[in-house]
């Protein structure tokens, strides 16, 4: 298959995923509802360059790791259909570690946006 066939399809693939993730997975669709919003704010307000740059990595973080939970928990789906201690274990792992990133982005835009709105 020619090298020009092989990257369509990859990103066809890469774009199949992201379609399945926007119509089944509800808090993807919820990120990316809050991630339009602080994109919309970064806009805004007159925020610099770095701080765009650290919004923009703390939602892309965000988002992916989203993204890599959706597909463990799929796994472990696949792998033990049937309840089991360790599958809810490692989901629940994956979901801490969402939850941390999703923490550190409030943090963030905490700390770029209320002195904007303070002063606004």
């Amino acid at each position: 298959m020619p090298k020009e066939k092989r990257l369509a399809k990859g990103f066809g693939a890469a774009l199949d995923g992201f379609r399945e993730t926007i119509l089944y997975e509800k808090s993807f669709k919820v990120m990316l509802v809050i991630a339009a919003v602080v994109v919309a704010a970064m806009f805004y307000f007159p925020t610099g360059p770095l701080e765009k740059v650290v919004l923009l990595a703390a939602i892309f973080a965000v988002l992916v790791l989203e993204l890599l939970n959706s597909v463990v928990e799929r796994v472990m789906d696949f792998l033990s259909p049937e309840y089991n201690e360790q599958a809810r274990i490692v989901k629940d792992l994956m979901a801490a570690i969402v939850f941390s990133a999703s923490v550190g982005a409030v943090i963030i835009g905490l700390m770029i946006f209320v002195p904007y709105i303070l002063s606004w």
